[in-house]
């Protein structure tokens, strides 16, 4: 199927109708074109090239074979989308992807009716589109319903779960395994096509559906025998047993880049699917752009970069990354101390386990996008006596909130969490954003509680982690490099619960927690400048909180300001709550608490992100004045 055109195509297809009227043998074209396409705009925004760079041709036969928008494409994870939003109307703006006031680097409701759902978490695709499937039978439709997830999607436990689910009620879905990595599936080519096309084909459902029949009407063993050597067989030609274990209809592995081999498979489970379908598609993540091809990751996420050469253009920092610094800091704990281990799930570069890996491979786990298990397996490792550390995203560690109820904190078991990302993101936007954990952790009985005010104290919170051996505990940092202090040798445990003051002044005192801390002390400048002598603190501990340098705070300043990157409930209801409960609000000091505003920001840079939200030093020194009833003078700040 190979017709190359010296006429570009891409500029004629805005929306996929456009598509659907070409012919199959011009989509190779277009398939190259869309690659270019993407390179092209990645390299200019940064964002996750590789897995888009996988699914081009799997994105150009979806969208001919099937009448989307009326058909739901969900893709899982969402950041392999980008040749789908290039394919709906949105090329015009492929180049503000992940930018402010851009298109968001996932599917999106609110940004176009071909985004059927949000995806920018994984595992979720095969829930919401068999949802979508039994609501469209309730309503009598006949829309087809598609989830396209990936191998590592695959390893989360709610993808099975719906898939079971599907398997009983038996509603027509069509799900795409895209194997990216070879991890599931043999060697494939044209014997594999060849029996994927028959197996989708209406010959062999037809001769499937005689075949049932007949077997109901034999005695119940039979029947079962009969069923089962059709299983069986099917499974030993093509695999995917595990799939029909659970109800889905197996065909497959088929080549994902051949659109000979797709457009029929495609074709045949639209006209003849009555059920649950697994179409298993195999791909090469960075298909298509040799430097994507030859790296480790595939470029899975890159920055800006040069696409005849494929070299990045990162930026250079003297500090370094919080996520670094946890990192080196637990390889070195770990050196004296053979208990600790590191767990996360699929994100070792992301959360600095991958340092700890190099050193300690045996003590390392990578456990899939499976949160829940990793919370839970930690907890089996600490009843053992072991010092687990479970690294994950603030954002990820929220899937697995019941294990860390339920299998951690109520059991008082000392698992230790890293928590990366804490606070805004930039890029990703609301869906990666790490708002919430100072809330949904605070109100654990039992759990401690840090958040690291700069990258020396980070050292010290680790060695601390390590030496709690009594009590859950916890430890956020965010994304981003540090301050650029020097750090120290060796981290030194910090007394539980204690915070610390950094500058002493009489009338304003801003309390932080987290890495706001640089923005206090910025403020605390400019405040100074205008005759408001300032103390900024630094609690360090959320949970247990510093009760008496809290009512310190309040009893010798006119205004007590509390600082945190997380949404409201956290570390600021902590310290009212303080406060009230000893009688300091009814002495006459003016608190307020900054905390991110009750809304999703969408992605920028994490600087605006952070001014938009009112959580930068600009901010707080208009806060102070503000409880001071006065006017806020014209900031000398940038």
């Amino acid at each position: 199927m190979s017709q190359t055109s010296t006429t570009p195509l891409l500029d004629t297809i805005p929306t996929p109708d456009k598509l659907r009227a070409l012919s199959p043998e011009q989509l190779p074209q277009v398939a190259d074109e869309l690659r270019r396409e993407m390179v092209d705009a990645v390299s200019v925004t940064g964002g996750h090239l590789g897995a888009g760079l996988g699914v081009v041709e799997l994105t150009v036969a979806l969208h001919y074979v099937f009448n989307t928008p009326d058909d739901r494409i969900i893709w899982d994870v969402g950041h392999q989308a980008y040749p789908h939003k290039i394919l709906t109307g949105r090329r015009d703006r492929i180049r503000t992807l992940r930018q402010g006031g851009g298109l968001s680097g996932f599917p999106k409701r609110a940004e176009s009716e071909y985004d059927a759902f949000g995806t920018a978490h994984s595992s979720t695709s095969i829930s919401a589109g068999l949802g979508m499937a039994v609501a469209r039978d309730l309503q009598q439709g006949n829309n087809n319903v598609i989830a396209v997830i990936g191998d590592g999607s695959m390893s989360a436990g709610m993808a099975y779960e719906a898939m079971n689910n599907a398997g009983a009620l038996n509603s027509r879905l069509i799900v795409i395994l895209n194997d990216n990595d070879m991890s599931i599936a043999p060697p494939v080519g044209a014997m594999s096509a060849y029996l994927a096309r028959l197996i989708s084909s209406q010959t062999y459902g037809t001769a499937r559906e005689i075949l049932k029949n007949i077997a109901h009407r034999m005695p119940k063993f039979f029947e079962d025998r009969t069923l089962r050597a059709e299983e069986y067989a099917r499974g030993m030609v093509a695999g995917g047993m595990l799939f029909e274990e659970l109800g889905m209809f197996y065909v497959g592995p088929i080549d994902g880049h051949n659109l000979d081999h797709l457009l029929p498979v495609l074709t045949n489970v639209r006209d003849n699917g009555t059920g649950p379908v697994l179409i298993h598609v195999v791909t090469k993540k960075g298909k298509g752009y040799a430097p994507a091809e030859e790296s480790d990751d595939r470029y899975h996420g890159v920055v800006k970069f040069d696409v005849a050469t494929g070299k990045q253009f990162k930026t250079k920092s003297n500090a370094p990354s919080y996520t670094s610094v946890f990192g080196n800091s637990l390889t070195k704990e770990a050196q004296k101390d053979d208990k600790i281990v590191a767990i996360t799930g699929a994100m070792p570069g992301g959360t600095g386990v991958d340092i700890f890996a190099k050193s300690f491979p045996e003590r390392t786990f990578d456990v899939g996008i499976a949160e829940q298990h990793a919370v839970t397996f930690a907890a089996g490792l600490a009843t053992e006596g072991y010092k687990p550390f479970c690294a994950l995203y603030s954002t990820f560690l929220q899937r697995g909130y019941d294990q860390v109820v339920h299998d951690v904190a109520i059991q008082n078991l000392p698992v230790r969490f890293a928590i990366d990302r804490a606070g805004l993101v930039g890029a990703d936007g609301p869906t990666h954003a790490g708002a919430f954990d100072n809330t949904y952790l605070g109100c654990l009985p039992n759990l401690i509680i840090m958040a690291a005010g700069d990258e020396a104290d980070l050292v010290h919170m680790v060695a601390t982690q390590v030496a709690i051996d009594n009590a859950p505990s916890a430890l956020r940092y965010p994304r981003g490099e540090g301050l650029g202090l020097e750090l120290p040798d060796v981290g030194v445990p910090l007394e539980i619960g204690k915070g610390r003051v950094l500058r002493e002044g009489a009338k304003v005192a801003l309390f932080s927690f987290g890495t706001r801390l640089g923005e206090c002390l910025k403020a605390a400048d400019e405040l100074e400048s205008y005759g408001l002598s300032t103390t900024v603190a630094d609690a360090r501990f959320l949970k247990p909180l510093d009760i008496d340098l809290t009512l310190k705070l309040a009893r010798s300043h006119d205004v007590l300001i509390t600082v945190e990157e997380g949404a409201i409930g956290g570390f600021g209801t902590h310290v009212i709550q303080a406060l009230a409960d000893h009688g300091a609000l009814d002495k006459g000091v003016r608190v307020r608490s900054m905390v991110l505003p009750d809304i999703f920001i969408d992605q920028d840079s994490p600087a605006k992100m952070y001014e938009q939200a009112g959580l930068d030093a600009k901010a707080i020194v208009a806060k102070v004045f503000e409880a001071l009833g006065k006017g806020a003078p014209s900031s000398k700040l940038a």
